[in-house]
């Protein structure tokens, strides 16, 4: 019923008709009997027209008139979160054992309640935490630690030595302590440093579908504790990333960067080594940052400067064209003068 589901995500439950709620869709494609929600403004102009039964919408937001019953919360995300939770459950299925087509080495150490599935490869040494779940075709390297409720998606590669937390996810395809690309010109040969360091990724860390995190040289790659990898991202050799930074999809780091807590960084921007990007910093979408960022600031273009500085710049940048014109007009008057006199 609408009111139970109101009061589990914190919204007044005072007056609400009593509706069979039965699913959640997006605001555009919501029917009777679903509820919706409203995370982001630009979306407000369909509210009036949505045929949810029932919409979550951030308190005293919302001015707009008509449409179904709303739900009034201090996040709607987070009440979304919880609304998916409740018609979505976990399908995790910990606790099935190890499939007759693994491959375990007597020398891992499995913990309890755990999942390896089908063609899964689990080398000496490893050490599987209580209720992880190796799904089909992951490896995992001699060595290398997995931590309790962990997630390895198919075709996963956890390298030897790799160390993650626990309640972190592995999407698929991902490879987590590859080589770092470390190479020594000597005369007309490129010879390659043995990359002998570790990766430790921290709890709660989410690594998404075909990124890739590399060892360090010597130490550690670290991924701080809740930070979130989206798919097809580059981490290099001794990247130290702090807690709760979001790295979008394509975006590249160079080598000993380092990242501070809660950092975002846009989608296919790229970060030259050595440089430190502080805590709270933002990189905007397809920035190239080639200096160190203070904390809490946010910088866009390439080369990545303050966000106003570098909302001029682009701002000439579109004048250009309009600006060429001009001056060839101004040429060409100035020719005529000339022919004249």
């Amino acid at each position: 019923m609408l009111t139970k589901l109101a009061e589990l995500i914190g919204a007044d439950p005072g007056e609400l008709p009593e509706i069979e709620i039965t699913g959640i869709q997006g605001i555009k494609e919501a029917q009777r009997g679903e509820i919706s929600f409203l995370t982001n403004r630009r979306y407000l102009p369909h509210l009036a027209e949505c045929r949810a039964s029932a919409v979550i919408v951030p308190r005293d937001r919302v001015a707009t008139e008509g449409g179904p019953t709303r739900l009034e919360v201090e996040n709607p995300q987070v009440a979304l979160i919880n609304v998916m939770h409740l018609f979505h459950p976990d399908g995790r299925r910990p606790g099935q054992g190890i499939h007759p087509s693994a491959t375990v080495s007597p020398a891992a150490e499995i913990g309890e309640a755990v999942s390896i599935e089908a063609g899964a490869v689990v080398e000496a040494g490893a050490r599987i935490g209580d209720r992880a779940i190796i799904r089909s075709g992951a490896y995992v390297g001699e060595g290398a630690r997995i931590g309790h409720d962990t997630l390895v998606y198919p075709n996963a590669v956890i390298r030897e030595r790799v160390e993650i937390g626990d309640r972190v996810v592995v999407h698929a395809g991902a490879v987590i302590g590859a080589d770092g690309f470390g190479f020594a010109q000597n005369g007309r040969v490129q010879e390659k440093i043995p990359q002998v360091g570790r990766v430790l990724i921290g709890d709660d860390v989410e690594i998404g579908a075909n990124s890739t995190i590399d060892r360090a040289t010597l130490g550690e790659t670290i991924i701080g504790s809740g930070s979130k990898i989206d798919n097809l991202v580059q981490i290099g050799h001794n990247v130290k990333m702090g807690k709760n930074t979001i790295v979008c999809a394509q975006v590249g780091i160079s080598g000993s960067a380092t990242l501070g807590d809660n950092v975002l960084i846009g989608g296919q921007a790229g970060i030259i080594g050595h440089v430190r990007i502080g805590d709270g910093a933002m990189v905007a979408a397809r920035s190239a940052v080639t200096r160190s960022i203070p904390d809490g600031v946010c910088v866009l273009g390439a080369p990545a400067r303050p966000h106003r500085e570098g909302k001029r710049t682009l701002a000439w940048i579109a004048r250009l064209p309009k600006i060429a014109a001009r001056l060839r007009a101004v040429e060409r008057r100035l020719d005529s003068a000339q022919q004249a006199s």
